[in-house]
Protein backbone atom coordinates (compact mmCIF):
# COMPACT_ATOMS: atom_id res chain seq x y z
CA UNK A 1 0.00 0.00 0.00
CA UNK A 2 1.31 3.47 -0.84
CA UNK A 3 0.65 7.05 -0.23
CA UNK A 4 2.14 9.50 -2.73
CA UNK A 5 1.40 13.46 -2.90
CA UNK A 6 3.52 14.36 -5.96
CA UNK A 7 1.91 17.02 -7.87
CA UNK A 8 4.04 20.65 -5.65
CA UNK A 9 6.56 18.32 -3.61
CA UNK A 10 9.83 19.67 -2.82
CA UNK A 11 12.59 19.23 -0.19
CA UNK A 12 11.17 22.75 0.92
CA UNK A 13 7.65 21.46 1.88
CA UNK A 14 8.19 17.96 2.62
CA UNK A 15 8.16 18.34 6.18
CA UNK A 16 5.09 19.81 5.96
CA UNK A 17 3.52 17.12 3.22
CA UNK A 18 4.70 14.46 5.99
CA UNK A 19 3.07 16.09 8.72
CA UNK A 20 -0.37 16.29 6.49
CA UNK A 21 -0.33 12.88 5.35
CA UNK A 22 0.26 11.69 9.09
CA UNK A 23 -2.95 13.58 10.65
CA UNK A 24 -4.69 12.04 6.94
CA UNK A 25 -3.51 8.55 7.96
CA UNK A 26 -4.21 8.67 11.76
CA UNK A 27 -7.85 9.75 10.90
CA UNK A 28 -8.34 7.07 8.42
CA UNK A 29 -6.70 4.12 10.69
CA UNK A 30 -9.63 5.75 13.40
CA UNK A 31 -11.99 4.97 10.49
CA UNK A 32 -10.66 1.41 9.43
CA UNK A 33 -9.35 2.24 6.59
CA UNK A 34 -5.39 1.05 6.17
CA UNK A 35 -3.10 3.34 5.42
CA UNK A 36 0.75 3.22 5.28
CA UNK A 37 2.71 4.44 7.68
CA UNK A 38 4.87 6.97 5.32
CA UNK A 39 4.21 9.16 2.24
CA UNK A 40 6.44 7.10 -0.46
CA UNK A 41 8.43 10.11 -1.94
CA UNK A 42 10.56 8.09 -4.64
CA UNK A 43 7.67 6.58 -6.73
CA UNK A 44 7.04 8.07 -9.85
CA UNK A 45 3.83 9.58 -10.14
CA UNK A 46 2.26 7.65 -13.33
CA UNK A 47 3.27 4.93 -11.23
CA UNK A 48 2.06 6.04 -8.02
CA UNK A 49 -1.96 6.55 -9.82
CA UNK A 50 -1.87 3.63 -11.32
CA UNK A 51 -0.57 1.27 -8.17
CA UNK A 52 -3.43 -1.47 -6.84
CA UNK A 53 -2.97 -0.34 -3.71
CA UNK A 54 -2.90 3.44 -3.63
CA UNK A 55 -4.07 4.61 -0.45
CA UNK A 56 -4.17 8.70 -1.15
CA UNK A 57 -2.96 10.10 -4.47
CA UNK A 58 -2.60 13.72 -6.02
CA UNK A 59 -3.41 13.99 -9.81
CA UNK A 60 -3.64 16.35 -12.02
CA UNK A 61 -7.20 16.74 -14.19
CA UNK A 62 -6.00 16.10 -17.85
CA UNK A 63 -4.66 12.87 -16.98
CA UNK A 64 -7.28 12.14 -14.82
CA UNK A 65 -9.51 12.83 -17.49
CA UNK A 66 -7.64 11.13 -20.42
CA UNK A 67 -6.30 7.87 -18.45
CA UNK A 68 -7.03 7.44 -14.85
CA UNK A 69 -10.50 8.56 -14.24
CA UNK A 70 -11.66 4.59 -14.99
CA UNK A 71 -9.01 3.37 -12.67
CA UNK A 72 -9.30 5.44 -9.37
CA UNK A 73 -11.65 6.74 -6.73
CA UNK A 74 -11.88 10.60 -7.13
CA UNK A 75 -12.30 12.01 -3.36
CA UNK A 76 -12.38 15.77 -3.47
CA UNK A 77 -10.36 18.39 -4.82
CA UNK A 78 -7.74 20.89 -3.53
CA UNK A 79 -8.50 24.12 -2.95
CA UNK A 80 -4.94 26.45 -2.38
CA UNK A 81 -7.36 29.73 -2.63
CA UNK A 82 -5.35 30.32 -6.02
CA UNK A 83 -6.14 34.48 -7.09
CA UNK A 84 -8.73 34.21 -9.91
CA UNK A 85 -9.89 30.96 -9.85
CA UNK A 86 -12.97 29.62 -7.70
CA UNK A 87 -12.58 27.04 -4.73
CA UNK A 88 -10.78 24.01 -6.44
CA UNK A 89 -9.74 25.28 -9.31
CA UNK A 90 -6.46 26.08 -10.75
CA UNK A 91 -5.36 28.76 -13.54
CA UNK A 92 -1.68 28.57 -15.20
CA UNK A 93 0.66 32.17 -15.92
CA UNK A 94 1.81 32.61 -19.45
CA UNK A 95 5.71 33.36 -18.76
CA UNK A 96 7.92 35.45 -21.24
CA UNK A 97 11.51 36.83 -20.59
CA UNK A 98 11.38 40.03 -19.20
CA UNK A 99 12.86 41.90 -22.06
CA UNK A 100 10.57 40.36 -24.08
CA UNK A 101 8.01 43.09 -25.73
CA UNK A 102 4.89 41.13 -26.06
CA UNK A 103 1.96 42.08 -23.30
CA UNK A 104 -0.38 39.41 -24.26
CA UNK A 105 0.19 35.77 -25.13
CA UNK A 106 -1.35 36.26 -28.44
CA UNK A 107 1.17 37.83 -29.69
CA UNK A 108 3.68 34.82 -28.86
CA UNK A 109 1.64 32.37 -31.38
CA UNK A 110 4.25 32.03 -33.52
CA UNK A 111 7.49 32.06 -30.85
CA UNK A 112 8.79 28.83 -29.49
CA UNK A 113 6.56 27.36 -26.86
CA UNK A 114 7.86 25.29 -24.11
CA UNK A 115 6.12 22.72 -22.03
CA UNK A 116 6.61 20.28 -18.97
CA UNK A 117 4.65 17.44 -20.23
CA UNK A 118 1.45 16.80 -22.88
CA UNK A 119 -0.03 15.39 -20.66
CA UNK A 120 -0.34 18.45 -18.25
CA UNK A 121 -3.55 20.10 -17.88
CA UNK A 122 -1.63 23.55 -16.19
CA UNK A 123 1.54 23.60 -18.51
CA UNK A 124 0.03 21.98 -21.78
CA UNK A 125 -3.61 21.58 -22.08
CA UNK A 126 -4.74 24.77 -20.68
CA UNK A 127 -2.43 26.85 -23.11
CA UNK A 128 -3.81 24.90 -26.07
CA UNK A 129 -7.33 25.58 -24.90
CA UNK A 130 -6.68 29.10 -24.48
CA UNK A 131 -4.84 29.63 -27.46
CA UNK A 132 -7.80 27.56 -29.14
CA UNK A 133 -10.19 29.69 -27.50
CA UNK A 134 -8.32 32.89 -29.23
CA UNK A 135 -8.23 31.87 -32.77
CA UNK A 136 -4.34 30.58 -32.48
CA UNK A 137 -2.31 27.76 -31.58
CA UNK A 138 1.49 27.32 -29.43
CA UNK A 139 3.45 25.28 -31.61
CA UNK A 140 5.08 22.80 -29.29
CA UNK A 141 8.64 23.46 -29.28
CA UNK A 142 10.38 21.50 -26.63
CA UNK A 143 9.14 19.24 -23.95
CA UNK A 144 11.31 19.88 -20.59
CA UNK A 145 9.91 17.48 -17.96
CA UNK A 146 9.08 20.00 -15.35
CA UNK A 147 7.54 23.74 -14.98
CA UNK A 148 11.05 24.26 -13.50
CA UNK A 149 13.05 23.43 -16.31
CA UNK A 150 9.90 25.38 -18.46
CA UNK A 151 11.06 28.11 -16.64
CA UNK A 152 14.41 27.72 -17.09
CA UNK A 153 14.47 27.29 -20.67
CA UNK A 154 12.39 30.46 -21.30
CA UNK A 155 15.05 32.67 -19.14
CA UNK A 156 18.28 31.41 -20.89
CA UNK A 157 16.56 32.08 -24.18
CA UNK A 158 15.90 28.38 -25.01
CA UNK A 159 12.67 28.79 -25.47
CA UNK A 160 9.81 31.92 -25.63
CA UNK A 161 6.92 31.14 -23.48
CA UNK A 162 6.04 28.71 -21.24
CA UNK A 163 2.52 28.15 -19.61
CA UNK A 164 3.47 27.57 -15.48
CA UNK A 165 0.93 25.98 -13.23
CA UNK A 166 0.21 29.37 -10.39
CA UNK A 167 0.44 26.83 -7.32
CA UNK A 168 4.07 26.14 -8.38
CA UNK A 169 4.78 29.42 -10.05
CA UNK A 170 4.48 30.84 -6.62
CA UNK A 171 6.51 28.09 -4.91
CA UNK A 172 9.40 28.54 -7.90
CA UNK A 173 9.26 32.59 -7.10
CA UNK A 174 10.47 31.88 -3.84
CA UNK A 175 13.21 29.34 -4.82
CA UNK A 176 14.20 29.98 -8.37
CA UNK A 177 16.23 32.37 -9.08
CA UNK A 178 15.43 32.11 -12.66
CA UNK A 179 11.75 33.63 -12.27
CA UNK A 180 13.10 37.14 -11.54
CA UNK A 181 14.24 37.10 -15.30
CA UNK A 182 10.48 36.45 -16.37
CA UNK A 183 7.08 38.20 -16.29
CA UNK A 184 3.55 37.18 -16.69
CA UNK A 185 1.47 38.22 -19.53
CA UNK A 186 -1.56 36.51 -19.19
CA UNK A 187 -3.33 33.58 -17.55
CA UNK A 188 -5.61 30.42 -18.87
CA UNK A 189 -9.06 29.68 -17.89
CA UNK A 190 -9.64 28.27 -14.65
CA UNK A 191 -9.87 24.30 -14.75
CA UNK A 192 -10.05 21.46 -11.70
CA UNK A 193 -7.14 21.92 -9.62
CA UNK A 194 -5.13 18.74 -8.13
CA UNK A 195 -7.33 16.24 -7.00
CA UNK A 196 -7.14 13.68 -4.21
CA UNK A 197 -7.38 9.63 -5.33
CA UNK A 198 -7.51 6.32 -4.13
CA UNK A 199 -7.73 3.18 -5.63
CA UNK A 200 -10.76 2.10 -7.37
CA UNK A 201 -13.68 0.50 -5.61
CA UNK A 202 -13.33 2.79 -2.65
CA UNK A 203 -15.90 4.95 -0.93
CA UNK A 204 -14.78 8.35 -1.35
CA UNK A 205 -16.40 10.33 1.62
CA UNK A 206 -14.36 9.01 4.56
CA UNK A 207 -11.28 9.75 2.11
CA UNK A 208 -12.77 13.38 2.09
CA UNK A 209 -13.37 13.30 5.50
CA UNK A 210 -10.13 12.69 6.48
CA UNK A 211 -8.41 14.95 4.62
CA UNK A 212 -10.62 17.91 5.13
CA UNK A 213 -10.03 17.31 8.79
CA UNK A 214 -6.24 17.23 8.58
CA UNK A 215 -6.61 20.67 6.95
CA UNK A 216 -8.07 21.60 9.91
CA UNK A 217 -5.55 20.06 12.20
CA UNK A 218 -2.32 21.42 10.16
CA UNK A 219 -0.03 23.69 12.29
CA UNK A 220 0.33 27.21 11.39
CA UNK A 221 3.60 27.24 9.88
CA UNK A 222 2.54 23.66 7.49
CA UNK A 223 -0.38 25.95 6.48
CA UNK A 224 2.08 28.48 5.66
CA UNK A 225 4.27 26.02 3.52
CA UNK A 226 1.73 24.23 1.43
CA UNK A 227 -1.26 26.99 1.13
CA UNK A 228 -3.77 24.09 1.01
CA UNK A 229 -7.06 25.88 2.10
CA UNK A 230 -9.50 23.30 1.79
CA UNK A 231 -11.07 20.13 -0.06
CA UNK A 232 -13.80 20.79 -2.53
CA UNK A 233 -16.20 18.19 -3.96
CA UNK A 234 -16.67 19.15 -7.33
CA UNK A 235 -19.43 17.85 -9.57
CA UNK A 236 -18.16 15.52 -12.01
CA UNK A 237 -19.62 17.90 -14.70
CA UNK A 238 -16.53 19.87 -13.52
CA UNK A 239 -14.09 17.89 -15.73
CA UNK A 240 -16.30 17.61 -18.62
CA UNK A 241 -13.34 19.65 -20.57
CA UNK A 242 -12.29 19.28 -24.10
CA UNK A 243 -9.14 17.80 -24.42
CA UNK A 244 -6.30 20.34 -26.32
CA UNK A 245 -6.27 19.88 -30.08
CA UNK A 246 -4.13 17.58 -31.44
CA UNK A 247 -0.66 18.34 -33.10
CA UNK A 248 0.86 17.49 -36.11
CA UNK A 249 3.95 16.96 -33.90
CA UNK A 250 4.87 16.81 -30.10
CA UNK A 251 8.59 16.98 -29.29
CA UNK A 252 9.37 13.55 -27.06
Amino acid sequence: MIASLPMYARLSNRAAHDAFWRLVRDDLRDRGIAAPDQLDHEIDHMASWAHPDLALGQICNLPLRAQFKDHVTTIGTADYGLAGCPPGYYRSVFVVRRDCTATRPEQMAKTRFVFNDPLSQSGYGSAQLWAQDHGIQFTPFARTGSHRASIAAVATGDGDIAAIDAQTWWIEQAETQQTAELKVIGYTKPSPGMTFITRKGQDFRPYFAAISDAIAQLSPDHVAILRLKSIIALPNSAYDLPFPPKQSAIPA
